[in-house]
């Protein structure tokens, strides 16, 4: 259990902190978009991501909330590099707008790191799709693709590794028996906001398998890895009352600081023990079994073509 704090191969543990697995790392040449900078672990990632030297772009649904946000940093870190962008991870015509900006500033892009994520009660996305699928595993699954180019033609020019990093969660095993319900996506019968959260996390983890696989079969020079940060006090929960209370209530017992919140998620990002290694799932910055549903590799294909269904509905 991480509370021991017992290192594994990589030589850290969960009581790691995103600036003790990143110590001495230079990313000075590396641009990165990180999304859902603005709140919890996402924050502090920019931060450390900044704090090595990393261009990071803050793709955020507020950009009120990223703007203070880059200004508390830059008190800290005067010479940090960091931009604003706005990202509505569950509006698809957002995603694209996004994307099509990006690649308008002519930046380069190493790191994508799909952070943000919610919890909610049944809602259907601007598009009609259930909400938390949506904002946690489709909107980012479209601008993965919608990036990828910029990434590919990135890693080609300055040979440097690309890094695609999925935040996902334990909470992928806990999801409906099937899975992936893909014949009922949007459907509020049978409904359960913890396993719909289960479901999406489940997905991305799928996601980033399957992507490695393809990158590996086109022989380009990006991984795609996913990882559980840990039980982190954050806004997440917002919407669950009940939940949000008990996760406050127990937060400083029980789980892990918002440092060692994203220590794995810069880890998976920036570390040379990291390089060529793909199509994995980290915990506690070292390599981790996720379940046996998120190895499925028919599983991964069929979501994949799914996924596609859904982002270029006929």
């Amino acid at each position: 259990m991480w509370f021991f704090g017992s290192k594994g191969p990589s030589g850290f543990s969960s009581s790691s902190t995103a600036e003790e697995v990143t110590q001495g790392i230079d990313g000075s040449a590396l641009t990165a978009i990180v999304t859902g900078a603005s709140s919890g672990i996402g924050v502090e990632t920019t931060r450390v991501l900044a704090l090595r030297g990393v261009l990071v772009v803050m793709a955020v649904r507020n950009v009120d909330a990223g703007r203070n946000v880059k200004e508390a940093i830059l008190k800290e870190i005067p010479g940090a590099k960091i931009d604003v962008m706005e990202l509505d991870l569950s509006s698809m015509a957002s995603i694209r707008k996004f994307a099509s900006q990006y690649q308008s500033s002519n930046l380069p892009l190493n790191l994508l790191i799909n952070n943000a994520g919610v919890v909610t009660p049944f809602m259907l996305s601007h598009d009609g799709i259930e909400l938390q699928f949506a904002t946690n595993y489709l909107g980012p699954f479209l601008l993965t693709d919608l990036l990828s180019e910029t990434m590919k033609k990135t890693a080609r020019e300055s040979n440097i590794e690309g890094r695609i990093v999925n935040v996902s969660s334990i909470g992928h095993r806990f999801t409906y028996s099937e899975g992936i319900r893909f014949n009922k996506i949007n459907d509020e019968s049978g409904y359960s906001s913890w396993y719909a959260y289960g479901q999406s996390k489940l997905a991305t983890i799928l996601h980033a398998k399957e992507l490695s696989r393809r990158l590996k079969e086109d022989g380009v020079e990006i991984t795609a890895n996913s990882l559980h940060p840990g039980g982190i006090p954050t806004n997440i929960v917002r919407h669950d009352r009940f939940m949000n209370g008990f996760l406050h209530l127990i937060g400083k017992y029980f789980l892990k600081s918002i440092p060692q919140g994203a220590a794995t998620t810069c880890y998976v990002a920036l570390h040379p023990q990291v390089k060529g290694v793909s199509g994995e799932f980290f915990m506690d910055s070292n390599i981790s079994n996720p379940s046996s549903m998120a190895n499925d590799v028919d599983l991964a294909k069929k979501l994949w073509d799914f996924s596609f269904t859904l982002i270029n509905p006929k």
